[in-house]
């Protein structure tokens, strides 16, 4: 009974949640296209006839416009100087950054790429607490404890989750992207794809050099537009960008202000203070799975016989997600509002986990102690397709079919996982999938 759990034991306790505005350009989709902390649907669509310009310091929002057709890439840098001059950009700052801009085919290539397998949740992890990773992350933290310990006294969102961060973004600011930004953004405008989301970190970008929050020597970052040690891209730090060294300028290259902008960002995404992104725990004989995937508060989860694997006390009240990262097989976690707050810098579930376990690491914390079912395989991106494709046919409509595991996509397997004989717990492989993905 619940009375008897000292896990989720009912303490009164109101957490803060800081109900704020998350970056425009971050939204909820399918499927993470990424680098630096960019997300796009990768079935989205984008045409334009004359995409929108905004006035400078103005926040832009890129949204969905029908394409124009361009004979070549210099017939697309006159269209976007004129729109944007007569917007009220200033000529010459958008005529030098578009006079250095040229065409880069790799990184049309990279955003139109797709990779063949899915990784299954563990090489993510792998990956995320890798012996280099964690051992350079102590030794950062050790380094900038005091400052990490400030940011965490006044935005609340964890310092190991901060430097984490800092780590998977940046290897802790090693590797920033060599990637010149003008031709980088440029060149996925000209693709068209992408192409109001390109133009409006091309704007973004022109106020922040006329700001002084970037120079115009230093224009090196990812070929997605992921800037500086925390990678975040021109349009989030034109909104989220805090000036943590008190010197007058927001730097994403400078440590204490990308690491600083990081907690913010966090912070107004909804971090709550004094709980961890997720929490581990068992689940009962018998366990009804149709309950994955559902947001219940800690006293209703009790109440179905879950119970923490560490020593923890949960408010009652507080809403947590019951998640499956590996099937009935794997981890079983509690998701709190924090994961999801993560992942307005990638809106991966992988990616939330990864910067978690990479916290604890840090922090010299316990990791996951069930152990993953590492025999299971992923599918290819046909099988994916193929998948999608027969379970709406079948009536479990996974909302497009782009060859991609998402949420619509593992929620309607979840569903016919239950009408066929299977547990129902979303998670899709080789051997779960096998009746659906062969032809």
């Amino acid at each position: 009974m619940m009375s008897t759990k000292r896990y989720f034991a009912l303490i009164p306790a109101v957490l803060p949640v800081l109900f704020l505005a998350s970056c425009a350009t971050q939204t909820q989709t399918n499927k993470p296209v990424r680098h630096g902390n960019v997300q796009i649907n990768e079935n989205q669509t984008i045409v334009r006839p004359a995409p929108v310009i905004v006035p400078p310091n103005k926040v832009v929002k890129p949204t969905p416009v029908p394409k124009a057709s361009y004979s070549s890439f210099a017939d697309w840098k006159a269209d976007f100087a004129n729109r944007a001059i007569a917007s009220g950009y200033n000529s010459a700052d958008v005529q030098r950054l578009l006079g250095s801009a040229s065409l880069n085919q790799q990184v049309i290539s990279l955003d139109s790429g797709q990779p063949e397998f899915s990784k299954m949740p563990w090489d993510y992890a792998d990956s995320a607490v890798s012996d280099a990773r964690v051992n350079t992350g102590r030794s950062k933290f050790s380094e900038q404890r005091a400052y990490l310990s400030t940011l965490e006294s006044r935005y609340g969102v964890n310092a190991e989750i901060i430097a984490a961060i800092w780590g998977m973004e940046s290897a802790y600011g090693a590797v920033t992207g060599n990637s010149y930004l003008p031709s980088a953004l440029a060149s996925l405008a000209y693709d068209g794809r992408r192409q109001a989301f390109a133009e409006s970190q091309l704007l973004s970008l022109i106020t922040l050099l006329q700001r002084g929050d970037v120079s115009w020597s230093q224009l090196n970052g990812s070929w997605a537009g992921g800037m500086g040690q925390t990678q975040f891209i021109p349009t989030t730090w034109l909104k989220e960008g805090v000036d943590g060294d008190n010197n007058g300028h927001k730097n994403p290259w400078s440590t204490a202000d990308a690491l600083a902008s990081t907690a913010s960002y966090l912070s107004n995404a909804g971090w709550v203070r004094g709980i961890a992104p997720f929490y581990e725990v068992k689940l009962p004989a018998g366990f009804n799975y149709s309950a994955v995937g559902t947001k219940q508060a800690v006293a209703q989860w009790a109440a179905l016989g879950i119970d923490t694997i560490a020593d923890v006390s949960l408010d009652a009240n507080t809403p947590m997600e019951l998640w499956l990262p590996a099937g009935k097989d794997g981890p079983a976690l509690l998701l709190s509002k924090n994961f999801d707050a993560i992942k307005v810098y990638n809106n991966s579930s992988s990616y939330a986990l990864g910067v978690s376990l990479l916290g604890k690491a840090i922090a010299r914390q316990g990791g996951l102690q069930q152990s993953w079912p590492r025999y299971e395989r992923p599918l290819s991106t046909t099988q994916v397709t193929n998948l999608q494709q027969r379970l709406t046919r079948a009536g479990y409509d996974t909302q497009g079919t782009d060859g991609v595991i998402g949420t619509n996509t593992r929620k309607a397997f979840q569903r016919w996982q239950a009408d066929n004989g299977q547990t129902p717990d979303g998670f899709i492989t080789q051997r779960s999938a096998t009746s659906l993905t062969a032809w």
